[in-house]
């Protein structure tokens, strides 16, 4: 709808990322020419600030206007989505795909909950007060909370949105104008990542944490953030990395390794996702994913995905969580939580740091694969390690290293044992 100094815009969010994910998504623009949002349906802005229309333009020309009623007059409005008991408010919902508390999930996890929505009424000033002079804000910015970084461009005028005719009969309604916006993510930079993943095998004692500063680093006073990190006993990776130093110098102790001083500093990501392979035989292979929340915040309806160079195509199945293998994007393996599992709760506060540390929220399954195709994986070569990893859309660090086999194999044919077992005999029967 349009009027002449004001007008009500709809505002769709649509995820369309196969592994893209918002959660208590925050909105931002900037208007370019005055404007100031007088009302909103579906959302709400994080600050109700109306200083910026007191004076100016605004103030000048809306003189009489009452505006302990208007909602903001901010430059760069942040908006953020409504919890889903507002849906049926009659003055702040009734507005349909809205108030789901900033969750936008996608189309591959489920369908229904990828789009969000809001109405806001949009007051304008001189020289644009005429119905048809409508200017889309510039500078759109969407975040969530330990989700991909978006990065969005430019509105672009796009043909006028149809929407079913609200009186029920078979008409289309077209929209005045239409904008879209489009954000890609962006994949995270070195130090920039808000996950990260460690590794271990059956077939190495030691387990590879995150990387030194995966997720950057603030305080490196009392630490090297340029050294990698330190080889740690696997049980170390269920302590906080504050906890670690003590185990993590006696492992080093016990296996030879030299200790660097100081020693390097943490990885400070939020989730850490530790991939263990656990076997290797001859039809197959498995592994163990375990999740780690180092946050105090819960993570409701979360997802991982995993990619694969040249194992991932062998997908058998996974026994506590559900999983897809997503052919189409490079055999990767889609995972989330299977009902009563898809919360992944925060940490649970220790009483004392040193003696009583932080305990993770955590979750764990197996994954078995098959060895199909002429060219099978060389799992103790490091094929059984995946190459990619995202948590909730976000592209974890990976380690920059993979352990390594350090056992003898041995091959061993059935005629040769035999042939062992009868010369064997005979000598026997000759020293007797």
């Amino acid at each position: 709808q349009a009027y002449k100094n004001n007008y009500l815009a709809q505002v769709t969010i649509e995820n369309r990322h196969p592994l893209g994910r918002l959660d208590h998504w925050n909105l931002t623009w900037e208007w370019m020419r005055g404007e100031f949002i007088n009302s909103l349906k579906g959302a709400y802005v994080r600050k109700v600030d109306i200083s910026g229309c007191l004076n100016g333009k605004v103030g000048e020309y809306y003189g009489d206007m009452d505006f302990s009623k208007v909602l903001n007059c901010e430059k760069k409005p942040i908006l953020f989505d409504l919890p889903p008991e507002k849906a049926d408010d009659a003055q702040m919902g009734k507005i349909p795909f809205c108030c789901r508390n900033g969750t936008l999930l996608p189309e591959t996890m489920d369908s229904t909950k990828s789009k969000s929505a809001f109405v806001i009424e949009v007051f304008k000033i001189p020289p644009d007060l005429n119905r048809t002079t409508i200017y889309p804000p510039h500078k759109w910015k969407i975040v969530g909370d330990l989700n991909p970084n978006y990065r969005c461009g430019a509105p672009i005028r796009v043909e006028p949105a149809q929407s079913p005719d609200p009186t029920g009969v078979e008409a289309v309604k077209y929209a005045i104008a239409s904008w879209q916006i489009v954000c890609n993510i962006s994949r995270p930079t070195k130090g920039n990542s808000r996950c990260c993943v460690t590794f271990s095998a059956y077939y190495n004692k030691s387990a590879i944490p995150c990387d030194t500063c995966a997720c950057g680093c603030e305080d490196t006073a009392k630490c090297n953030p340029n050294k990698p990190a330190m080889l740690l006993p696997p049980e170390a990776l269920l302590v906080p990395f504050e906890n670690r130093s003590v185990k993590a110098k006696a492992w080093a102790q016990i296996q030879h390794f030299k200790v660097p001083k100081p020693l390097p500093c943490g990885d400070n990501c939020g989730v850490s996702i530790n991939w263990h392979v656990s076997s290797d035989y001859k039809q197959g292979w498995a592994a163990r994913l375990t999740l780690f929340n180092w946050k105090s915040i819960n993570f409701e309806n979360w997802f991982t995905a995993v990619q694969f160079k040249k194992a991932g195509s062998g997908y058998e199945r996974m026994f506590s969580f559900n999983a897809t293998l997503l052919k189409e994007l490079n055999n990767t393996i889609f995972i989330q939580g299977i009902e009563g599992m898809n919360y992944l709760i925060g940490k649970k506060n220790g009483s004392d740091p040193e003696n009583d540390p932080d305990v993770p929220g955590k979750q764990q399954s197996v994954v078995t694969f098959k060895k199909r195709g002429k060219t099978w994986p060389d799992i103790a070569k490091g094929d059984g390690f995946p190459t990619k990893v995202l948590f909730n859309g976000e592209e974890c660090a990976l380690p920059s290293r993979i352990p390594v086999s350090t056992g003898i194999r041995f091959s061993v044919s059935l005629s040769l044992l035999f042939l062992c077992k009868f010369v064997s005999y005979l000598l026997i029967q000759r020293l007797n």
